[in-house]
């Protein structure tokens, strides 16, 4: 029993050396690939600390100042605030951005499924499905120029079409009726191919066996989109409607091209207002704390969608 003994304690103390050298060995691999990542990701966040956290610190701390380019900010507290909850253009600003908003998500929405689907059923060839892309490929100044210039009420060929057929024509710019529809018709036809392509993306990925099934079953097509497609596309549908919504609230180029806020303040959006304020008024206290506004209702649109449309869960598991 003594030699036995003996030989068994050289065993476990040659163990207990050669699991102590294996943790080692794999804690110095693991941080050596940490200090790697470090490397890779320091460049975006360098460019994430410098273009995006601290401007936005210094904004919120702006919004509670009085403060132009020509002075040194004045801290005067929630004043600001308090005039923005008083202020007539704010709410007009606000809501011309929601009807902005509600029309270019609505119709794109729409638009981009139905290309989806037609991408995945009827057109297969990569040329067409490219061309989509042609749009947003495009600068939104350049779209915004060009349909300028189509929609003229003298001169575009739109009107001259309508003119044709017996119609009276249309002041899609000048007319406060039809200016924002207008900007949100352009922005939509420059972006629904973008988004057309991230929801055919999510349409490849369903398997096709589910799709086998439901036919053994016998649905029909309207029951398969609506109990089979639509249900599967839920996480990318949402992560759509989350991006193009936040774009869309921030609409500006187009609004600044064409009807630089007008007729009157009929498409004079929240993000032209910031501009105005901050830029054309020199008043970059209220202009900041009216971008914190905007900060703070896109955190809770984006909330409100991931949060009750379920965009994080996945009915494929």
């Amino acid at each position: 029993m003594t030699t036995t003994t003996a030989r068994a304690v050289p065993v476990r103390k040659a163990s207990r050396r050669g699991t102590g050298g294996t943790v080692s060995n794999g804690w110095r691999r693991n941080k050596g690939d940490f200090k790697i990542a470090l490397l890779f990701i320091a460049p975006a966040m360098i460019g994430f600390i410098v273009f995006f956290l601290v401007p936005t610190i210094r904004g919120i701390y702006l919004s509670f100042t009085e403060y132009s380019i020509l002075g040194d900010p004045e801290w005067i507290g929630a004043k600001n605030y308090e005039a923005i909850a008083k202020d007539p253009l704010f709410w007009n600003a606000l809501w011309v951005t929601v009807q902005y908003v509600l029309i270019n998500i609505g119709l794109q929405t729409v638009l981009a499924l139905g290309l989806a689907l037609l991408m995945q059923r009827v057109a297969k060839s990569t040329l067409i499905r490219g061309s989509l892309l042609l749009p947003y490929l495009m600068a939104n100044v350049i779209a915004a120029l060009l349909w300028f210039w189509l929609l003229d009420y003298q001169i575009g060929i739109v009107n001259h079409l309508i003119d044709a057929v017996g119609l009276p024509k249309v002041a899609f710019f000048g007319s406060e009726q039809w200016a924002i529809p207008t900007q949100a018709l352009i922005n939509t036809w420059r972006h629904m191919g973008y988004t057309a392509l991230l929801i055919f993306a999510g349409l490849q990925a369903i398997p096709g066996h589910v799709y086998e099934v439901a036919n053994l079953d016998g649905a029909n097509p309207w029951q398969t989109f609506w109990r089979i497609t639509m249900p599967l596309l839920r996480p990318v549908i949402v992560l759509v409607l989350v991006v193009t919504v936040i774009g869309s609230f921030q609409v500006f180029d187009t609004v600044a091209v064409t009807t630089q806020g007008g007729p009157v303040n009929a498409s004079r959006v929240l993000q032209y207002y910031i501009y105005q304020r901050a830029f054309t008024e020199s008043d970059f206290g209220y202009g900041s704390a009216l971008a914190v506004i905007l900060f703070v209702i896109l955190a809770l649109v984006a909330f409100i969608q991931m949060k009750f449309l379920r965009g994080n869960e996945s009915d494929l598991d």
